[in-house]
């Protein structure tokens, strides 16, 4: 009986999908394939219908490009404000995304999905606005063409020949809860492009010379109907997934049809291919492996994978199904896969094998419900039957004869039991262990085979008359019917139990292959490595020869491993890898393409280009005939391929983040020192200039007055470019430190004697402890830290306070603080001043600053591993404390030799 139950997995699967959509809200589409065919307009009308029943719908962007119809629609509405963003010397509008989430209505509709939003909003597009939208619950109606579509996006190039650089992911379309086909005709969105519903007349005329040309339209029209259709698809699974429907639902006819290893499979193949065609259907060749076959040669592997290569060849798609009954296992597929033909061929068996246990046709009708079921004849050509090997016949041979061995030691077994006066039933029983243990290690026919000669050998050496066939009862023939039937029961159930254990181990085995490959890839970065770790295991898993070629960065194509692999040695081989990464098809050894090559090559395809291409020549030539086999190595193929663009994208992005840093830097710093620069310069220009054209007529004091401007303008200048090539040192990590031993007092005295000319009449309050410690520091650039501080305080306070430095112990680091009666740091701002070019809102117009000198600061004191902060004190003005850590413990003063005392 058919299990009409539910699948568990669909089942779970359904729930989790539920449990996301939880709490999000839900996107509606309206799509259609060019500007004019009406979907904003349809938005609209269809959003006034949902507010006459009481939805809370608000406009949150609608662009009416001018047509009157669709501007009155929209004016009924509430509309979130627009949000005006200046660009350019022009003002831009846009979509206000806080101010929606802030309103937060029922139904919001937002015109234009696939727009690109202003520089400086928060998300550059509109996509993203909508996503962030659903995820607090609001839901969106919005509109989309079909040449948004990035999958599309070469597509609509070359029908159209224009790029079209607005695109959003196919997933957005494809998480899509609601789509909404509209159309018009091509003819019909013409007429109104001409009468000027879709653009004004000058705008729509160039329209009708370029992208809206009929052809055009009529491709676009196939392409958004295609991608509809696709939807609908889609949802119909979802609907039967839902239900839990296990009989399909025809609304697209698709086609299952079984391979075996009969030559009448091509028949049945081509047959299937025209029935599909003529259906405009999808179809589906797949393979059941029921465990018998594990007994037959590679013959029968072989037969079965070169019929799924000619369905593959015929465009068909493959699988290989593991199942235990072959009609069972069918209709189980073709429930989980929607199929609704299923084509098969005559199953070549004797009529009493047909009248005792049936067909795999007659199991299909029994089960098949609503599937239809063809049946073709089995006349046909197909792959010719290979030889049987010497090893596999030696094999059986030797199992044979391991055969008669445990009928014999059975016989022995009876023979002395028989002896002790055990009846003749007992003595059946070690027949019957016999046959199972054997049959567990033994394949088919020696294990039918030992259970015919166990019945022969009980009946003449144990059943009355002795050593004759003949039985003085009638009842033992009932004792060898039964005898032989749990014989033959034991012998099927253990091949097929063995055979589908070494089905599975296989799957088992290529699913481990895939998970280790996929790890170590993911763990490594860097071509080479990447390049190197999957050679290594293709080499494993398919126990052969690899080539990895690759394309480097000036697009040829170049070998990365396999150097002495006899696949590299050849030159054709090379000839057919470039082959491969040129087309992105597979191609060599065992296929119908290039097949002279000494090895099968796939193609790397990332997802944006084809990298390169992958040769493997494994020892078992028929290797790559089963057809997971060759998918396995494609699978591996494209592992790698988005590994390397992995790798890749990364390395670009790291490039491009440095480029946008430097660029930024160099930005920053051109914005914070040519104010600074041009202002000295200025002076001294001017002062300069005045000096060479009036130095007769200017009295003494003037010409004094001149010279002291250009003094102090080139001080000034010096003193910035001093600190510019001082941050550059200290940025470029290049800067060792040289430590050496110092009282702080005097490293503090030094700064303050450089800052005297500069300071001038400004009060300096000094407080140092008494007993403060030895530290081992870079001097010179302590110096500069504190001459910076100072410099600081001084700009940033009025000249008739006083500067506040003091230095005190702190056991194993010292504290030093400077500090002043200024207006203090702006709230926020005590970690900000650190950055560079960051400059603080500043009491005195008159003093100039780069945003420099603590940013030095703080990267002298992250050179000596100690920390800085900067806060307001109490009562007005700021502070920076500085610690220092000592760096262990000095050495000890060196006595100066003297006179010994007598």
């Amino acid at each position: 009986m058919t299990d009409s139950r539910p699948n568990p997995d669909q089942l779970l699967a359904q729930l989790h999908r539920e449990e996301n959509r939880a709490g999000r809200g839900r996107l509606r589409i309206f799509f259609g394939y060019a500007a004019g065919v009406g979907k904003t307009y349809s938005m609209l009308s269809t959003a006034q219908r949902e507010r006459a029943e009481g939805v809370d719908v608000v406009v949150g962007y609608v662009e009416p490009h001018g047509r009157v119809e669709t501007e009155s629609l929209a004016a009924g509405f509430e509309a979130i404000p627009y949000l005006f963003v200046p660009y350019r010397g022009v003002e831009l509008r846009e979509f206000n995304l806080d101010a929606a989430l802030a309103r937060k209505p029922e139904l919001l509709l937002v015109d234009e999905l696939a727009h690109t939003n202003a520089e400086g909003l928060r998300h550059a597009k509109r996509w993203q606005d909508v996503i962030e939208l659903l995820d607090a619950g609001i839901d969106v109606w919005t509109t989309l063409n079909v040449q948004h579509i990035e999958s599309l996006n070469d597509i609509i190039a070359q029908i159209t020949g224009v790029v079209v650089r607005e695109t959003l992911p196919d997933a957005v379309l494809e998480h899509a809860d609601e789509i909404e086909l509209i159309d018009v005709t091509p003819a019909e969105l013409v007429e109104r492009l001409q009468e000027g519903k879709v653009y004004v007349p000058k705008k729509a005329e160039q329209a009708l010379q370029s992208f809206f040309q009929k052809g055009n339209l009529v491709a676009l029209r196939e392409l958004s109907l295609r991608q509809a259709a696709r939807r609908l698809q889609r949802d119909v699974e979802a609907a039967r997934n839902e239900r839990a429907v296990l009989a399909p639902w025809n609304t697209n006819e698709r086609l299952l049809v079984c391979v075996g290893p009969s030559p009448s499979s091509a028949k049945i193949l081509r047959s299937a291919k025209r029935l599909a065609a003529s259906l405009g259907a999808e179809w589906i060749a797949v393979a059941v492996n029921t465990g018998v076959s594990s007994d037959v040669s590679s013959k029968t592997e072989r037969a079965t994978g070169l019929n799924l290569r000619l369905a593959e060849r015929l465009g068909a798609e493959t699988h290989t199904l593991i199942g235990r009954n072959v009609a069972e296992t069918l209709i189980d597929f073709a429930r989980e896969r929607n199929v609704t033909k299923i084509v098969v061929g005559k199953t070549a068996q004797a009529w009493w094998k047909r009248r005792l246990f049936g067909t795999i046709v007659d199991e299909l009708l029994k089960r098949c419900g609503p599937i239809d079921v063809y049946v073709v004849s089995g006349d046909g050509d197909g792959p010719p039957p290979s030889p049987q090997p010497a090893v596999a016949a030696n094999v059986a041979n030797r199992e044979y004869y391991i055969a008669a061995t445990v009928v014999a030691t059975c016989a022995m077994l009876g023979a002395l039991a028989n002896h002790f006066g055990l009846a003749e039933t007992n003595i059946v029983m070690f027949f019957l262990a016999g046959v199972a243990l054997a049959s567990t290690r033994l394949s088919r026919g020696p294990s039918i085979a030992m259970t015919v000669a166990s019945v022969i050998v009980f009946d003449y050496c144990f059943v009355p008359p002795h050593f004759t066939f003949s039985v003085s009862d009638s009842e033992y023939l009932i004792t060898f019917g039964v005898m032989l039937g749990i014989g033959l029961l034991i012998v099927g159930l253990a091949s097929r139990q063995r055979a589908q254990l070494v089905a599975s181990q296989q799957q088992e085995r290529r699913t481990s292959q895939l998970f280790r490959i996929t790890r170590q890839l993911s763990e490594l970065s860097g071509t080479e490595f990447l390049v190197r770790t999957a050679g290594r295991q293709l080499e494993e898993i398919f126990n052969g020869e690899t080539v990895l070629y690759v394309r480097d960065s000036a697009g040829r194509l170049t070998l990365r491993y396999g150097e002495g692999t006899s696949i590299a040695s050849s030159p054709h081989n090379k000839d057919v890898a470039q082959w491969v990464a040129d087309k992105g098809k597979i191609a060599g050894a065992g296929t119908d393409t290039l097949p002279n090559a000494t090895a099968t090559f796939v193609p790397l395809i990332g997802s944006q280009e084809t990298i390169g291409a992958v040769g493997v020549r494994p020892t078992d030539s028929n290797k790559f005939l089963d057809p997971e086999q060759q998918r396995l190595l494609e699978t591996c193929a494209s592992l790698l391929a988005l590994s390397i663009e992995r790798d890749n994208s990364v390395l670009t992005a790291q490039h491009a983040q440095t480029q946008a840093e430097t660029e930024k830097l160099r930005s920053s710093l051109l914005s914070a020192v040519s104010h600074d620069i041009r202002t000295p310069l200025a002076g001294i220009a001017g002062a300069s200039s005045a000096l060479a054209l009036a130095h007769d007529s200017l009295d003494a004091k003037t010409r004094s007055e001149l010279l002291a401007t250009i003094n102090e303008e080139a001080e000034s200048l010096s003193r910035l470019v001093e600190k510019l090539l001082y941050m550059t040192r200290l940025s470029s990590g290049k800067v060792h430190l040289d430590r050496q031993w110092h009282l702080i007092e005097e490293v503090i005295g030094s700064a303050l004697t450089r800052m005297e000319r500069q300071l001038g009449d400004r009060k300096i309050e000094t407080t140092l402890d008494a007993a403060l410690p030895m530290v081992n520091i870079d001097a010179s650039l302590v110096e500069q830290l504190l001459m910076n501080l100072v410099d600081n305080a001084a700009k940033y306070s009025p000249r008739e306070s006083a500067i506040e430095v003091s230095a005190q112990g702190r056991g194993d680091y010292v504290e030093i603080e400077v500090a002043d009666r200024g207006r203090g740091f702006q709230p926020g701002d005590e970690q900000k001043v650190f950055d560079l070019f960051y400059r603080g809102e500043t009491a005195r117009p008159d003093q100039r600053g780069t945003g420099i000198g603590l940013a030095i600061c703080r990267a002298v004191v992250d050179l000596h591993q100690g920390q800085i902060e900067a806060s307001n004190r109490s009562g007005g003005g700021a502070m920076v404390r500085v610690e220092l850590p000592c760096g262990g413990v000095p050495p000890a003063p060196i006595e100066s030799a003297g006179e010994a005392t007598p």
